[in-house]
């Protein structure tokens, strides 16, 4: 698929062998491509390095089940808009088992209504993350009871790294080709 973006196009013979060190890292590696941040990244090796390692990580090496995983980041690529992660996402998260009702509600910013318990407390959790920059002990102490606290510890890790995931792709316009965007860009006037 075709990544567009506001950046300066990379090519093979600008490239710094760090640079080109870490692409070839990310393409071997479990993603196999520049899909998301990582066509960013590239420009800044040291970033990408780290950034690249902690993804993999949070996206295939938590305790959670991909299904929560694939609905933390949705909550976060609601959360930002993020038109990307969103178009990269929403499909894992549907063949991982998240409900196209909820994958809709979040998108469209509506109340989610929630099927399973461990669903509900990883949009909750998320949204008060979001919304108010801490979690009130009784919210705290569910997750805890209900995920263990080594996988709460790496459910913060997957919303904080997909912020700057979607931070990344707002802030360099990365766009999958000719999709529709799931949300509505404001103004640039509003920017």
């Amino acid at each position: 698929m075709k990544i567009e973006s506001r950046l300066s196009p990379l090519q093979q013979d600008h490239m710094d062998a760090e640079q080109r060190r870490v692409l070839e890292e990310i393409l071997s590696g479990p993603r196999g491509n520049l899909d998301g941040p990582f066509l960013a990244w590239v420009h800044s090796p040291g970033l990408a390095d780290h950034a690249q390692r902690l993804g993999a990580f949070c996206r295939y090496g938590t305790r959670l089940p991909l299904r929560l995983t694939e609905l933390a980041i949705l909550v976060t690529a609601a959360w930002w808009q993020s038109q990307a992660e969103w178009q990269i996402h929403a499909p894992i998260a549907r063949e991982a088992g998240v409900s196209e009702t909820l994958i809709e509600a979040l998108r469209d910013g509506r109340a989610p209504d929630v099927e399973h318990d461990d669903e509900a407390l990883v949009v909750r959790l998320g949204q008060a993350i979001y919304r108010h920059k801490r979690v009130d002990d009784g919210l705290y102490a569910e997750a805890v009871a209900a995920l263990g606290e080594a996988a709460v510890v790496e459910l913060v890790g997957v919303f904080g790294y997909y912020a700057l995931v979607a931070m990344t792709l707002n802030v360099f316009e990365v766009r999958r080709g000719s999709e529709p965007l799931p949300f509505a860009e404001p103004p640039r006037d509003e920017v």
